[in-house]
Protein backbone atom coordinates (compact mmCIF):
# COMPACT_ATOMS: atom_id res chain seq x y z
CA UNK A 1 0.00 0.00 0.00
CA UNK A 2 1.43 3.40 -0.96
CA UNK A 3 1.98 6.25 1.49
CA UNK A 4 -0.73 8.33 -0.20
CA UNK A 5 -3.35 5.63 0.24
CA UNK A 6 -2.30 5.02 3.84
CA UNK A 7 -2.51 8.75 4.55
CA UNK A 8 -5.98 8.96 3.05
CA UNK A 9 -7.20 6.01 5.10
CA UNK A 10 -5.75 7.54 8.27
CA UNK A 11 -7.41 10.85 7.42
CA UNK A 12 -10.82 9.23 7.04
CA UNK A 13 -10.53 7.51 10.40
CA UNK A 14 -9.38 10.72 12.09
CA UNK A 15 -12.33 12.60 10.65
CA UNK A 16 -14.73 9.88 11.76
CA UNK A 17 -13.64 10.41 15.37
CA UNK A 18 -14.28 14.17 15.39
CA UNK A 19 -18.05 14.05 15.89
CA UNK A 20 -18.63 17.34 14.11
CA UNK A 21 -22.11 18.94 13.83
CA UNK A 22 -24.08 17.90 10.76
CA UNK A 23 -24.01 21.45 9.42
CA UNK A 24 -20.20 21.29 9.18
CA UNK A 25 -19.78 17.92 7.46
CA UNK A 26 -20.40 16.88 3.85
CA UNK A 27 -23.97 15.71 3.33
CA UNK A 28 -23.20 13.66 0.22
CA UNK A 29 -20.11 11.71 -0.76
CA UNK A 30 -19.30 11.14 -4.43
CA UNK A 31 -16.84 8.34 -5.15
CA UNK A 32 -15.67 6.91 -8.45
CA UNK A 33 -13.44 4.06 -9.47
CA UNK A 34 -11.07 6.19 -11.55
CA UNK A 35 -10.51 9.83 -12.39
CA UNK A 36 -11.37 8.83 -15.97
CA UNK A 37 -14.96 8.68 -14.68
CA UNK A 38 -14.82 12.34 -13.69
CA UNK A 39 -16.67 13.78 -16.67
CA UNK A 40 -19.57 11.37 -16.36
CA UNK A 41 -19.75 11.57 -12.59
CA UNK A 42 -19.41 15.32 -12.19
CA UNK A 43 -19.53 17.67 -15.18
CA UNK A 44 -18.36 18.30 -18.72
CA UNK A 45 -19.44 15.02 -20.30
CA UNK A 46 -22.08 14.53 -23.01
CA UNK A 47 -24.78 15.17 -20.41
CA UNK A 48 -24.85 17.19 -17.20
CA UNK A 49 -23.49 15.42 -14.13
CA UNK A 50 -23.85 15.29 -10.37
CA UNK A 51 -21.68 18.38 -9.85
CA UNK A 52 -23.98 20.39 -12.12
CA UNK A 53 -27.07 19.21 -10.27
CA UNK A 54 -25.69 19.97 -6.84
CA UNK A 55 -24.05 23.33 -7.60
CA UNK A 56 -26.26 24.83 -10.32
CA UNK A 57 -29.66 23.47 -9.35
CA UNK A 58 -29.60 22.67 -5.62
CA UNK A 59 -27.17 25.28 -4.31
CA UNK A 60 -24.70 22.83 -2.74
CA UNK A 61 -20.99 23.56 -2.45
CA UNK A 62 -18.06 21.18 -2.73
CA UNK A 63 -16.31 20.64 0.59
CA UNK A 64 -12.59 20.04 0.14
CA UNK A 65 -11.49 20.50 3.75
CA UNK A 66 -13.31 18.48 6.40
CA UNK A 67 -12.26 20.88 9.14
CA UNK A 68 -13.02 24.07 7.21
CA UNK A 69 -16.46 23.77 5.59
CA UNK A 70 -17.70 26.33 3.06
CA UNK A 71 -20.34 28.89 3.98
CA UNK A 72 -23.11 26.95 2.22
CA UNK A 73 -25.19 24.76 4.50
CA UNK A 74 -25.35 21.76 2.16
CA UNK A 75 -22.19 20.26 0.74
CA UNK A 76 -20.68 17.25 -1.05
CA UNK A 77 -17.20 15.78 -1.29
CA UNK A 78 -15.41 13.76 -3.98
CA UNK A 79 -12.89 10.90 -3.86
CA UNK A 80 -11.46 8.20 -6.12
CA UNK A 81 -11.76 4.85 -4.32
CA UNK A 82 -11.13 1.99 -6.74
CA UNK A 83 -12.67 -1.30 -5.65
CA UNK A 84 -9.95 -3.27 -7.46
CA UNK A 85 -6.81 -1.13 -7.13
CA UNK A 86 -7.38 0.46 -3.69
CA UNK A 87 -9.81 -1.88 -1.89
CA UNK A 88 -8.56 -0.80 1.54
CA UNK A 89 -9.30 2.84 0.75
CA UNK A 90 -12.74 1.95 -0.62
CA UNK A 91 -13.52 -0.05 2.52
CA UNK A 92 -12.29 2.71 4.84
CA UNK A 93 -14.33 5.33 3.02
CA UNK A 94 -17.52 3.30 3.15
CA UNK A 95 -17.12 2.20 6.76
CA UNK A 96 -16.37 5.72 8.03
CA UNK A 97 -18.95 7.52 5.87
CA UNK A 98 -21.73 7.62 8.44
CA UNK A 99 -19.44 8.63 11.32
CA UNK A 100 -18.04 11.40 9.15
CA UNK A 101 -21.55 12.85 8.80
CA UNK A 102 -22.46 11.70 5.30
CA UNK A 103 -26.13 10.96 4.77
CA UNK A 104 -25.92 9.38 1.32
CA UNK A 105 -23.15 8.23 -1.03
CA UNK A 106 -23.14 8.31 -4.83
CA UNK A 107 -20.76 5.71 -6.26
CA UNK A 108 -19.89 5.41 -9.93
CA UNK A 109 -17.80 2.87 -11.81
CA UNK A 110 -17.23 1.76 -15.38
CA UNK A 111 -16.25 -1.39 -17.21
CA UNK A 112 -17.85 -4.83 -17.01
CA UNK A 113 -16.65 -5.33 -13.42
CA UNK A 114 -18.09 -2.13 -11.97
CA UNK A 115 -17.92 -3.30 -8.37
CA UNK A 116 -17.41 0.01 -6.54
CA UNK A 117 -21.10 0.87 -6.01
CA UNK A 118 -21.91 -2.64 -4.82
CA UNK A 119 -19.00 -2.97 -2.44
CA UNK A 120 -19.46 0.56 -1.11
CA UNK A 121 -23.10 -0.22 -0.39
CA UNK A 122 -22.13 -3.41 1.43
CA UNK A 123 -19.57 -1.72 3.69
CA UNK A 124 -21.57 1.48 4.25
CA UNK A 125 -24.83 -0.30 5.15
CA UNK A 126 -27.28 0.96 6.36
CA UNK A 127 -26.23 4.28 4.81
CA UNK A 128 -27.98 4.60 1.42
CA UNK A 129 -25.80 4.33 -1.67
CA UNK A 130 -26.83 5.37 -5.18
CA UNK A 131 -24.98 3.53 -7.94
CA UNK A 132 -24.06 5.10 -11.28
CA UNK A 133 -22.98 2.79 -14.12
CA UNK A 134 -20.51 4.99 -16.00
CA UNK A 135 -21.01 3.00 -19.21
CA UNK A 136 -23.79 0.87 -20.67
CA UNK A 137 -21.70 -2.26 -20.15
CA UNK A 138 -21.53 -1.44 -16.43
CA UNK A 139 -25.29 -1.58 -15.82
CA UNK A 140 -25.61 -5.30 -15.05
CA UNK A 141 -22.69 -5.19 -12.63
CA UNK A 142 -24.06 -2.18 -10.73
CA UNK A 143 -27.66 -3.35 -10.42
CA UNK A 144 -26.85 -7.00 -9.74
CA UNK A 145 -27.06 -6.92 -5.94
CA UNK A 146 -28.64 -9.94 -4.23
CA UNK A 147 -31.78 -9.73 -2.10
CA UNK A 148 -31.00 -8.25 1.29
CA UNK A 149 -28.17 -6.07 -0.02
CA UNK A 150 -29.94 -2.98 -1.41
CA UNK A 151 -28.43 -0.55 -3.88
CA UNK A 152 -30.40 2.19 -5.58
CA UNK A 153 -29.12 2.79 -9.12
CA UNK A 154 -29.69 5.14 -12.04
CA UNK A 155 -29.26 4.49 -15.75
CA UNK A 156 -25.85 4.53 -17.40
CA UNK A 157 -24.11 7.88 -17.19
CA UNK A 158 -26.92 9.68 -15.41
CA UNK A 159 -25.11 10.98 -12.36
CA UNK A 160 -27.25 14.13 -12.61
CA UNK A 161 -30.26 11.99 -11.66
CA UNK A 162 -28.24 10.38 -8.87
CA UNK A 163 -27.64 13.83 -7.38
CA UNK A 164 -31.34 14.68 -7.60
CA UNK A 165 -32.17 11.37 -5.92
CA UNK A 166 -29.71 12.16 -3.13
CA UNK A 167 -31.41 15.52 -2.79
CA UNK A 168 -34.78 13.79 -2.47
CA UNK A 169 -33.44 11.69 0.40
CA UNK A 170 -32.13 14.77 2.17
CA UNK A 171 -35.37 16.66 1.48
CA UNK A 172 -37.27 14.43 3.89
CA UNK A 173 -35.24 16.00 6.72
CA UNK A 174 -34.29 19.41 5.33
CA UNK A 175 -37.08 21.69 4.01
CA UNK A 176 -34.54 23.95 2.29
CA UNK A 177 -33.42 21.09 0.04
CA UNK A 178 -37.04 20.20 -0.68
CA UNK A 179 -37.77 23.79 -1.72
CA UNK A 180 -34.81 23.75 -4.12
CA UNK A 181 -35.94 20.47 -5.67
CA UNK A 182 -39.45 21.82 -6.14
CA UNK A 183 -38.10 25.02 -7.72
CA UNK A 184 -35.96 22.97 -10.13
CA UNK A 185 -38.93 20.79 -11.12
CA UNK A 186 -41.17 23.81 -11.64
CA UNK A 187 -38.50 25.26 -13.90
CA UNK A 188 -38.63 22.11 -16.02
CA UNK A 189 -42.42 22.34 -16.21
CA UNK A 190 -42.21 25.97 -17.28
CA UNK A 191 -39.74 25.13 -20.02
CA UNK A 192 -41.98 22.41 -21.45
CA UNK A 193 -45.02 24.69 -21.24
CA UNK A 194 -43.21 27.47 -23.11
CA UNK A 195 -42.06 25.08 -25.83
CA UNK A 196 -45.54 23.60 -26.21
CA UNK A 197 -47.20 27.01 -26.58
CA UNK A 198 -44.60 28.24 -29.08
CA UNK A 199 -44.79 25.05 -31.14
CA UNK A 200 -48.57 25.27 -31.39
CA UNK A 201 -48.84 29.03 -31.91
CA UNK A 202 -45.94 29.42 -34.36
CA UNK A 203 -46.33 26.13 -36.23
CA UNK A 204 -43.68 23.50 -36.90
CA UNK A 205 -41.82 25.30 -39.68
CA UNK A 206 -41.45 28.61 -37.86
CA UNK A 207 -40.64 26.95 -34.55
CA UNK A 208 -37.95 24.76 -36.10
CA UNK A 209 -36.40 27.70 -37.94
CA UNK A 210 -36.21 29.84 -34.78
CA UNK A 211 -34.33 27.08 -32.91
CA UNK A 212 -31.62 26.64 -35.54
Amino acid sequence: MTDTVTDLIDRLHREAKQDRPAAETPDVGIVMGSDSDLKVMLTGGPRRGAYDAFVEELGFAEQTDFEDPPAERFTFETYVTSAHRTPDLMRAYARTAEDRGLEVVIAGAGGKSADLPNMTASYAYPLPVIGVPVQEKSVDSVIGMPAGAPLVAVDAGKSFNAALAAGQMLARQYPAVRDRLVAYHEGLQGGVGDSSRRLHDEGVESYSASDR
